[in-house]
């Protein structure tokens, strides 16, 4: 059977829902990759090879990093007991144990800790509040090129932010020095087909895209849009219909948050001071 491959105008459709969606004026396999993202939540036992798993660290490697300063580090787990035991600490979600490696992107000062003390230098900089943000983006910026690779070579992906849940034990099991905090897990493998994982639509332009200066009050009618647009999606998913019940029951109260109001105090645990 001849598959069908989507037009441009079909999956900006799709990424809104939008009944009338415009023809992009340039396009490439690029924007097709990033348009067609979709997160997947279960996985083949077909392995992910270490030839990949290298050439993901490279597409890593080349996001933008601030100053050069390459503070972040990915450890690949593999092995069933120790991913396991993460998923114990994120929720008990199947495809950490189900898929073939889980990337743990972590903001690494330990690297220029140890640089600064073999020249005995100074590093009084880094346990400011500002350096630790540049950890933390320098490991996002790099996981999501690795995001946008493994999804170009056919495989899928999903972002795992309940390895916050508890950072202490996730530093324990994968014997993270001080310095080093784990930011996020991102799950790669083979999506199973069976899962048919869609296309989430996300909020229309007009509620993101400023012009000159922020607008909020101009933002009302579009996410009120986007209200009946992703119900459609809920509904078709077989979940709850509303977003804004979703986003109000996360941030609602201290325990929508899942542990991670220990954010702060688990970053000063693991040498992290934050200034």
């Amino acid at each position: 059977m001849t598959q069908t491959v989507p037009t441009p105008t079909h999956l900006v459709q799709q990424r809104y829902r939008d009944p009338e969606p415009t023809e992009p004026a340039r396009w490439n396999e690029v924007l097709q990759v990033l348009h067609e993202h979709r997160s997947v939540r279960r996985y083949l036992a077909d392995p992910v090879s270490d030839d990949t798993l290298r050439l993901l660290v490279s597409a890593a490697q080349s996001a933008p990093t601030s100053s050069n300063l390459q503070v972040w580090s990915v450890i690949a787990v593999r092995d069933p007991e120790r991913k396991a035991r993460l998923a114990a600490l994120s929720g008990n979600q199947a495809h950490i144990v189900q898929a073939p490696v889980l990337l743990v992107w972590t903001a690494d000062f330990a690297r220029v800790r140890q640089l600064a003390d073999d020249r005995n230098a100074a590093l009084d900089g880094a346990d400011y509040l500002e350096s630790s943000y540049v950890g933390f983006i320098d490991a996002a910026l790099a996981a999501q090129n690795a995001v946008v690779a493994a999804e170009s070579l056919g495989l899928g992906t999903v972002y795992l932010g309940a390895l916050r849940n508890n950072p202490e034990d996730v530093a324990a099991e994968l014997k993270l020095p001080p310095q080093v905090f784990a930011v996020f897990g991102l799950v790669v493998g083979h999506p199973d087909p069976t899962e048919d994982a869609r296309v989430k639509p996300r909020l229309p332009q007009a509620a993101v895209l400023h012009h000159e200066t922020y607008d909020l009050a101009g933002q009302r009618e579009h996410v009120a849009d986007y209200e009946d647009r992703i119900a459609e999606f809920y509904a078709e998913q077989q979940l709850s219909h509303s977003w804004a019940e979703r986003v109000l029951a996360r941030l609602g109260s201290v325990a929508g948050l899942g542990g991670r109001d220990r954010l702060r105090k688990s970053l000063e645990n693991h040498g992290f001071h934050l200034k």
